[in-house]
């Protein structure tokens, strides 16, 4: 059985690509000739034809595993751009045998906007991303008016947008870059969603007794 130090990239740094291994899609750091790849249908990296539904900052790959178990008539995809992390979930799908579960190491805007085909994703989750705290690091934050505008072009209409998180700063600036998107209308704000599924950040923050923020959204 293969586990997770058996995923390799198989170039060296100064001659990077994109690159399709099994079950992953690696897109390295500082690529900047995205244009020159041709988007990949899902079908060919699922088996079988199912709805699509993207997780964004996935960490070592605990929720959306657990979600590929419990809905095997979901295909789901996992967007994490550590590749230790990336490989923790790529051993996971490995050992579970998890076919309706892909992922991918790369920066989630720049997968979003080069590879993924419009208009072909159900549902899209954003797991405790990055808050970047500091001003000077506010570019590297995810959910930003340009993202959203981004994920709405793959989003079907009628798709759901769902975003968690425990820093109660970020929550009102991505409420903010998402109302600046008229195509996002909120359904509901809640700070408790029982059925939703752990992670190691959901255990690691509500340990040290910080509130979940949940904000869902549906694309007009």
């Amino acid at each position: 059985m293969k586990k997770a130090a058996d995923l390799r990239i198989p170039f060296v740094w100064a001659e990077r690509y994109p690159v399709l291994l099994e079950k992953c899609l690696y897109i390295p750091s500082f690529y900047t000739r995205h244009e020159e790849w041709t988007i990949l249908p899902w079908e060919t990296i699922f088996i079988k034809k199912a709805p699509i539904h993207l997780e964004y900052c996935s960490g070592n790959g605990q929720w959306i595993a657990e979600r590929a178990k419990r809905h095997p008539e979901i295909n789901w995809v996992a967007i994490e751009k550590r590749f230790d992390r990336a490989r923790k979930i790529w051993g996971r799908i490995q050992r579970e045998e998890l076919d309706n579960l892909f992922v991918v190491c790369g920066e989630g805007e720049i997968f979003t906007r080069y590879y993924v085909p419009p208009d072909s994703v159900e549902q899209v989750f954003i797991n405790f991303p990055d808050p970047w705290p500091k001003l000077r690091h506010a570019k590297h934050r995810l959910v930003r008016k340009s993202f959203l505008e981004d994920l709405r072009r793959v989003v079907l209409r009628g798709g759901k947008l769902t975003l968690v998180t425990d820093d109660q700063v970020y929550r009102e600036e991505m409420k903010q870059e998402i109302g600046a998107c008229s195509f996002w209308k909120k359904e509901f704000e809640v700070t408790e969603w029982p059925d939703y599924g752990g992670s190691w950040f959901f255990d690691f923050w509500t340990g040290k007794g910080r509130t979940i923020y949940y904000q869902h959204y549906v694309s007009d």
